[in-house]
């Protein structure tokens, strides 16, 4: 999807081609834009959200006519309910403090435009900037059926946005959702009528099945995770007999206690990163390989070579430095904490059992580097997430954070696990159904799956939602687990 467009050429010209590269034929109206008072005669307000909007462009219409080839019912004459999309397209001024438009704000405008045409469904596209760049957005919003028989129209309910799009770099989220717009022409899932592109575009805006896709994948990953992994305290057979368990089950429930643990740290942390607190640096395979790390091994090897899948250095350098000697150590001491970042010493035994101090020094090709990149974005969260499980005065050791750890524990968490490229695998047995899918169960790394959605770190509500996952994912994710 040329998104491009949008900075190569007018606006209205740019609507025009993306229509055109979904497949979505739409009879014209104006080629000139005009005010949003005009536009919105019973519904506009005079506040600041109505004043962001400088010119409302009357994109045109989808209808059956269109599907058809054929000219559609003039607007002004749509007196009742009436199968068809009204699509406009509206640029924004910059606010004052030059932050973007809020969601709140692009919802309120979008239900104005559907409370005016209450007479069929109304989508809006944005255009907007910050100093930096430019960016659009696209508004759905669901139409409800008047309690009252006697009410005219639908009303406007809730307000679905896929928004802060950059039209230079955009999120492969935002990507994958906006290429889902596109309908079949052909086949038995053609989309030939406006009943059918409705039903389609409303659940492509269905936050609710965004989430539903997103689990499937995370549910993949983690049952594959568990069979692939090794964590130290391993269940032996002694614990078993005490027990009076299986050893297998007992190492099962052992390994998916901690990839649930690894889970929830990392999905806490890709929240944290939505704010810019995290660098994008440790989730770049390209950047990790060239800058960062002197190896890894992000794919899945088999035979020969797969004892480099052992080597866990993504989870040992990056994640448990991140996790337990950044997010869990504040910068430099203060008043009431006299920890401060750094690597622990180089000598055996030197600062033992001082879970505060990074790791794995081996692994990186500039530590100090590192240690700044750090320092610049990560900041201290007090709080126990983050704390290292491991006591390493008595031996004892749960998350597995050392160079040096006693004889016979190991801790194996292989990179392709966050890198790996799609494969599908056997997980049957988990979900106990035997069918082809999860026969031939589709899995891939999780920081692949990860940048596959947009993120949000502001909760939906009943009125209004992003198209992306938002921090509630975090508690259902694990009731799902």
């Amino acid at each position: 999807m040329k998104l491009s467009y949008f900075r190569d050429i007018s606006f209205l010209q740019a609507i025009k081609a993306l229509f055109n590269e979904l497949n979505v034929p739409v009879n014209y109206v104006a080629d000139e834009p005009t005010s949003a008072q005009e536009i919105l005669k019973d519904t506009y307000k005079d506040n600041s959200s109505f004043q962001l909007m400088n010119e409302v462009y009357f994109v045109g219409m989808v209808d059956d006519a269109a599907f058809e080839g054929n000219k559609g019912l003039d607007v002004e004459k749509i007196k009742s309910d009436y199968d068809g999309i009204l699509i406009f397209g509206i640029t924004l001024n910059q606010r004052e403090n030059k932050l973007l438009p809020t969601r709140s704000q692009l919802a309120e405008i979008s239900r104005a435009f559907n409370r005016e045409y209450y007479y069929t469904p109304v989508v809006l596209v944005f255009k907007y900037a910050d100093d930096y760049r430019e960016y659009i957005a696209f508004a759905n919003t669901e139409r409800l059926q008047y309690k009252q028989a006697w009410r005219e129209g639908e009303k406007a309910g809730k307000v679905s946005l896929l928004r802060d799009i950059d039209i230079q770099h955009p999120h492969r989220g935002h990507e994958d959702i906006i290429n889902q717009l596109r309908i079949q022409t052909s086949g038995v899932k053609a989309i030939n009528t406006f009943a059918k592109l409705y039903t389609y575009w409303q659940e492509v805006f269905n936050v609710n099945i965004l989430n539903k896709r997103f689990y499937q994948e995370l549910s993949n990953w983690y049952f594959w995770a568990v069979k692939q992994v090794t964590f130290p305290g391993k269940p032996k057979e002694a614990d078993a007999i005490k027990k009076k368990a299986k050893l297998e089950d007992l190492i099962q429930e052992h390994n998916a206690t901690n990839v649930i643990r690894l889970l929830t740290r990392l999905l806490f942390t890709w929240f944290i990163k939505e704010k810019k607190l995290i660098p994008e640096e440790l989730f770049d395979l390209e950047t990790l390989q060239k800058e960062i790390l002197i190896d890894i091994a992000p794919f899945h090897e088999d035979g020969l070579f797969n004892h480099v899948n052992k080597d866990s250095v993504y989870y040992k350098a990056i994640l448990q430095n991140l996790f337990f000697a950044s997010l869990n150590c504040p910068i430099k001491p203060d008043g009431t904490d006299s920890r401060k970042r750094g690597f622990r010493g180089d000598g055996y035994g030197t600062h033992r059992g001082i879970d505060y101090l990074m790791r794995y020094k081996r692994y990186f090709k500039n530590p100090d580097a590192f240690l700044e990149l750090m320092n610049r974005t990560v900041p201290f969260l007090n709080g126990g997430l983050f704390e290292c499980l491991d006591d390493k005065y008595s031996n004892t050791y749960i998350d597995g954070f050392s160079d040096n750890m006693t004889q016979g524990e190991l801790l194996i968490v292989p990179d392709y696990l966050f890198f790996g490229t799609p494969e599908e695998v056997d997980l049957s047995a988990e979900y106990g159904i035997n069918n082809s899918t999860t026969k031939r169960a589709a899995v891939k790394g999780l920081i692949n799956i990860l940048k596959s959605y947009k993120f949000t770190i502001t909760e939906n509500t009943p009125i209004e939602e992003d198209v992306a996952l938002d921090p509630e994912l975090l508690g259902k994710v694990f009731e799902n687990l």
